[in-house]
């Protein structure tokens, strides 16, 4: 079952800025050639929208999530994040995380991906592309601000499971073991 979508997210086939003379696309049959460099994380290319599940200081909870993966025909992905928390009957409860960055793969198999959250974390992951439906990625760089929990270390497991987008992160902070921080499974919308 998919989480209702609250208002305010993107509407239209590029779903970006119509006043922009450059938009970013989402579609590979519209806009811009999309780059070579960018097959091993074409698959992710889209909007996707669907539930998943948070460990956080406040205890755990639902919540819903819409991604967006656009190009504009340069070598990277850009992505967006919103989440929005869920009652116990799953109705939209209030905003919750946001993210936004860049996933750019490097070579044929290798994939960085830069992460920023108005929590105060920004987040540089290095990792594979496993197969084109499969990436693993390790926190490389990690930098909040003061008043962000401590996170010494991260993971991130995306994955392509019979159409769905299925992630996994994990955090950990000073000598702690990686605990998992947030999973959903996302269904493709556009």
């Amino acid at each position: 079952m998919s989480a209702p979508l609250p208002p305010g997210l993107p509407d239209g086939p590029a779903a970006g800025p119509t006043e922009l003379p450059v938009p970013d696309t989402v579609d590979v049959r519209t806009g811009p050639e999309v780059a070579h460099e960018l097959l091993s994380v074409l698959p992710l290319l889209g909007e996707w929208h669907g539930e998943g599940q948070a460990a956080g200081t406040g205890g755990d909870h639902r919540f819903g999530q819409w991604v967006r993966f656009a190009h504009d025909g340069r070598d990277f992905l850009s992505y967006e994040s919103r989440t929005w928390r869920l009652s116990e009957d799953g109705q939209v409860a209030g905003p919750d995380t946001r993210e936004s960055g860049f996933w750019r793969p490097r070579g044929e198999d290798e994939v960085e991906l830069l992460v920023s959250s108005p929590a105060g974390l920004v987040e540089i992951y290095v990792g594979t592309a496993r197969t084109t439906t499969s990436w693993e990625l390790v926190s490389d760089v990690l930098a909040r601000t003061p008043d962000h929990p401590d996170v010494s270390r991260a993971t991130r497991l995306y994955g392509i499971v019979d159409g769905a987008l299925m992630y996994a992160v994990d955090r950990a902070a000073a000598d702690q073991p990686l605990r998992p921080t947030m999973s959903a499974r996302l269904e493709r919308i556009r």
